[in-house]
C-alpha cells in the first residue's frame, strides 16, 4: 500500500528513522564480561580474576596434554612452567582428564572453573582440553586476566567443517594454514579439501606423474600438492584437532583426468585408473574419509560408484558424497547441498548440511545473518542421523590473487558466524535474509552477537581481511510498492522535492546495512523485508545521519552482488545497476564508480576476475555531509520478468558509512548508531 506523505505518524520529537554518525564509538565496548565465539552452553561469571602473571606452574595430569599446553602457551606469549601432578597447586593452572558430564559432544566438553587462586581446565580428553584453551585464550582479552567464571561447554553438532575448493583456484600451504588457525581457534573441526576440478588435478599421485603436468591444468598451471605437503597439511589439522577431508571428484567434474588420462572415468579404463589412484591415496594418507563427489554427472556406469565406494571401504574408510547425486551404496554419508536430497534424509541416511552455506554466492551484511541464524539441517542439534554442516568457498571464476579469496568473500566474519552456531546449535528454520524486527528474539540474539563479532574483529583481525561492518543500529523506512508499469525511471512522491519521508508512515521499518527487498533463487523465496514484491513496482528506503561538522565520509554503496561463481554481466558506465537504482544525500544523487570493465559478460568467461563489482571490494565512495541532518534516500525499482534468470530476481541494496583509509584492507569498521526516538 502506498503512504501518502501527508499521512504523519506521532513519534515524539524525532520523527523518523535516524542514525548518528559517531567517529568516537568503537568496534569493541567496555563491557563486563569477555566477548566468547562461539558462546559457551553454560557460563557463569562469579566475579574477582586471576591474573596469568601471577600463575607459578601450569599442572597437568597427563603427559599427553603437555603438547596442547605449550602450543597454547606460545599463542599467548606465555612462559610458564609446566609439571606433572593432580593436586591442588596455588596459584596454578591446572589441566586435567577427568570425567564431565555433558548431554551430548563428550570427546570435545570440557568444564573450565577461574577464581582470585587459580584456573582448573578439565575434560573428557586431549580434544576437550584444546577447546578450553581457546575459550581461556579469549577470557583474557588481550590483558592476561582471567575473570572469575564457572564454564561447562560442548558441541551441538559433531561435525563443523569448512570447505575450500583448490580445484578451480590454488591456494598456498601458508594461507591455508591461516585458515585452518582460525578455523581452531574458533572450535571448528573439519577441512574439507576439495582437490580436483575440470581445471585442474591438484595432488600429487606418484603411479600417474601426468594428473598434475602443467599442461593439463587451464589455471594456475603446475601448481599443485605434493604427497609431503598434503602429509604436512594432514598433520597441521591434526594438532589442532581438526580432520581433514580429501575430496576427489568423480566421476563428474573430471575434465582434468580427462586431458591427462585420455580417457573418461566411467569407461572401463578410466574406473581402473581411479581405482589405483585410491589405492595409493588410502595407503598414503593417515585421513578416517574420503569424499568421492558424486554430483552433476549423468551416471552411465552404475558401477562406478558403487565400486569406487566399496574399494574405500576396504581401507577402514568413510565414504562420503554429494547429494543430490549419484547411485551412492546406502551407508555413504550424504553432503546435502540442494533440496533434492531430501528423499535420502527421510530414508534415515547420515548426513552433513550445505544447503544455502555457500560463501561465495553470498556478501558479507547478510552472510553473517543468514548463516548466524541458521538452524543447521533443519534440526537445533545433531543427532544419530545429521552429523553437522559445512560452509563452503566456491570461487568458480578465477581470482587474480590468492589472497583475494579473503578480500572477495567474508571468510572470516562468516567462519566466526558459522562457529558460533555450529557449536552453539538452535537457530530459526529456512534461510532469512533480514534481521528481523527489532522486537523479534531473532534480531535481539543478532544484535548481541554482532557485539561480540566486532569485539573479535577488533582484538584478533586487525591485519586480516575482515568485511563486515557493524549494522544493527541502521535503521530504515521503506515506502512502496508504486507502480511503474515496466518503466523504472519513473519517479514518485519521495524523491520529490517537498516531500516528507521523515514524518511519513512506512510500508515497512527495516534495519541493517545491506536490505533484500527480494531473494528468488530458482525455486526457492528466501525471507526478506518485502515478503510478496510485486513484478513493475519501486521502492524507496529512507533514513538520515547526524554530523556535527561539514565534513567528507566513506560509505558502502551498492545494488547488487555479483558471485564468484557464476555472475552476470557488470553495471554499464554511468549506472549502478541494469534497474536505473540510485541514492541520494541530501538530494543530490550519488553518481557510481567509474566501474574498471563495465557492461563485461562475466557469465561468458570464469577466467574474467572480479576487480571493483561488488561494494566490499572496491575503495568506499566520498560523500560529503552537511553540519546538522543529512538525508538518504534510496530508489530500488523492481524489474523481474519470468523470462530472466533466477540470479536477476533479486533485489538490494547496501548503505553504510565507514572508516580508515582505503589501502587497509581491514578498514571496515562501525561508526554508526541509530536513534532511540525513530
Amino acid at each position: 500500500m502506498i503512504q501518502h506523505p501527508k499521512r504523519k505518524i506521532k513519534t515524539g520529537l524525532l520523527l523518523g528513522l535516524c542514525l548518528i554518525l559517531s567517529t568516537g564509538l568503537t568496534a569493541q565496548r567496555r563491557t563486563d564480561t569477555p566477548a566468547l565465539i562461539p558462546a559457551p552452553q553454560s557460563v557463569e561469571w562469579t566475579g574477582g580474576n586471576f591474573a596469568l602473571s601471577r600463575c607459578r606452574a601450569v599442572v597437568v595430569s597427563d603427559p599427553s596434554l603437555e603438547k596442547e599446553v605449550s602450543r597454547w602457551q606460545q599463542r599467548m606469549g606465555l612462559h610458564i612452567p609446566v609439571t606433572q601432578g593432580g593436586g591442588d597447586e596455588p596459584n596454578s593452572l591446572r589441566v586435567i582428564l577427568e570425567k564431565v558430564n555433558v548431554p551430548m559432544g563428550a570427546t570435545e566438553a570440557y568444564r573450565l572453573e577461574a577464581d582470585s587462586k587459580g584456573i582448573t581446565l578439565a575434560a573428557n580428553t586431549p580434544h576437550g582440553i584444546f577447546n578450553g584453551l581457546q575459550t581461556l585464550a579469549q577470557l583474557t582479552a588481550g590483558n592476561h586476566n582471567v575473570p572469575g567464571c564457572h564454564i561447562v561447554d560442548y558441541p551441538a553438532y559433531p561435525w563443523r567443517g569448512f570447505m575450500v575448493d583448490v580445484g578451480r583456484n590454488y591456494q598456498s600451504p601458508e594461507l591455508l594454514k591461516q585458515q585452518i588457525d582460525i578455523m581452531s581457534r574458533y572450535k571448528l573441526n573439519v577441512f574439507h579439501f576439495h582437490l580436483t576440478e575440470d581445471v585442474a588435478w591438484r595432488l600429487q599421485i606418484r603411479k600417474y606423474p601426468r594428473l598434475t603436468a602443467a599442461e593439463t591444468m587451464t589455471r594456475n598451471k603446475g601448481k599443485f600438492y605434493s604427497i609431503a605437503e598434503m602429509k604436512d597439511l594432514i598433520r597441521y589439522c591434526r594438532e589442532r584437532h581438526i580432520t581433514l577431508v580429501p575430496e576427489l571428484d568423480m566421476p563428474g567434474h573430471s575434465k582434468a583426468f580427462f586431458r591427462a588420462m585420455g580417457t573418461d572415468m566411467q569407461s572401463d579404463s578410466g574406473l581402473h585408473i581411479v581405482k589405483e589412484i585410491l589405492r595409493e591415496v588410502c595407503t598414503t594418507y593417515d585421513v578416517p574419509y574420503i569424499h568421492i563427489g558424486g554430483d552433476e554427472v549423468a551416471i552411465r556406469n552404475k558401477r562406478f560408484l558403487p565400486e569406487v565406494a566399496r574399494l574405500i571401504a576396504g581401507y577402514h574408510k568413510q565414504v562420503i558424497g554429494w547429494a543430490p547425486g549419484g547411485n551412492y551404496p546406502e551407508n555413504t554419508i550424504r553432503h546435502v547441498w540442494g533440496n533434492r536430497a531430501e528423499p535420502d534424509i527421510r530414508a534415515g541416511a547420515r548426513y552433513i548440511d550445505s544447503r544455502d552455506l555457500y560463501l561465495s554466492d553470498m556478501d558479507p551484511e547478510s552472510s553473517v545473518v543468514t548463516i548466524f541464524d541458521r538452524q543447521l539441517g533443519g534440526r537445533v542439534r545433531g543427532d544419530s542421523q545429521l552429523l553437522g554442516a559445512e560452509i563452503c568457498l566456491w570461487d568458480d571464476r578465477r581470482m587474480a590473487r590468492e589472497e583475494d579469496h579473503l578480500i572477495q568473500n567474508a571468510v572470516y566474519p562468516d567462519m566466526l558466524a558459522f562457529g558460533e552456531r555450529s557449536w552453539k546449535g538452535g537457530g530459526y528454520p529456512g534461510t532469512v535474509l533480514s534481521i528481523g524486527p527489532d522486537t523479534s528474539a531473532r534480531a535481539k540474539e543478532f544484535k548481541a552477537f554482532e557485539q561480540r563479532l566486532l569485539a573479535h574483529k577488533k582484538a584478533y583481525f586487525s591485519k586480516l581481511p575482515f568485511p563486515y561492518a557493524g549494522q544493527t543500529r541502521l535503521r530504515w523506512k521503506l515506502f512502496g510498492p508504486f507502480e511503474n508499469n515496466g518503466n523504472t525511471g519513473a519517479s514518485f512522491w519521495p524523491e520529490y522535492a517537498d516531500s516528507t519521508p521523515l514524518d511519513s508512515a512506512a510500508s515497512v521499518r527495516a534495519t541493517g546495512a545491506t536490505l533484500w527487498l527480494w531473494y528468488h533463487n530458482n525455486d526457492h523465496n528466501y525471507e526478506s523485508w518485502i515478503p510478496e514484491p510485486r513484478q513493475h513496482t519501486t521502492w524507496y528506503a529512507y533514513t538520515r545521519l547526524w554530523s556535527s561538522s561539514d565534513t567528507t565520509i566513506r560509505m558502502w554503496i551498492g545494488f547488487r552482488n555479483l558471485l564468484r561463481s557464476l555472475a552476470r554481466e557488470t553495471p554499464e558506465a554511468g549506472t549502478w545497476d541494469e534497474k536505473q537504482s540510485n541514492i541520494r544525500i541530501n538530494g543530490k544523487i550519488i553518481p557510481p564508480p567509474a566501474w574498471k570493465y563495465p557492461g563485461r559478460q562475466l557469465h561468458k568467461d570464469l577466467e574474467l576476475p572480479l576487480t571493483d563489482e561488488n561494494y566490499y571490494f572496491r575503495p568506499p565512495a566520498f560523500v560529503s555531509l552537511k553540519k546538522g541532518w543529512n538525508t538518504i534516500l534510496v530508489k530500488l525499482p523492481l524489474l523481474m520478468p519470468e523470462s530472466f534468470e533466477p540470479w536477476q530476481r533479486r533485489c538490494m541494496f547496501t548503505v553504510i558509512p565507514v572508516h580508515r583509509e582505503a589501502g587497509d584492507i581491514n578498514w571496515y569498521a562501525d561508526p554508526v548508531r541509530s536513534d532511540p526516538d525513530r
